[in-house]
């Protein structure tokens, strides 16, 4: 039976044995699919709704 997980910064499902799992101090769990996904939020503090590449991506109408 396959797990299916949800990556906590771009929003892309994943299965499991694939990816990383971040704890923090507070006790709170992030699943991150990729490390480029981990690094956008923890060390360059990014906001996935402004990266297009993310699904959690929102369009601007002008």
């Amino acid at each position: 039976m396959v797990i299916v997980r949800k990556c906590s910064f771009c929003g892309k499902e994943y299965n499991q044995g694939y990816g990383m799992i971040y704890v923090q101090r507070s006790g709170s769990v992030l699943n991150f699919c990729s490390n480029k996904c981990k690094k956008s939020q923890l060390k360059l503090k990014r906001d996935p709704k402004k990266l297009k590449w993310s699904a959690k991506y929102e369009r601007k109408i002008l």
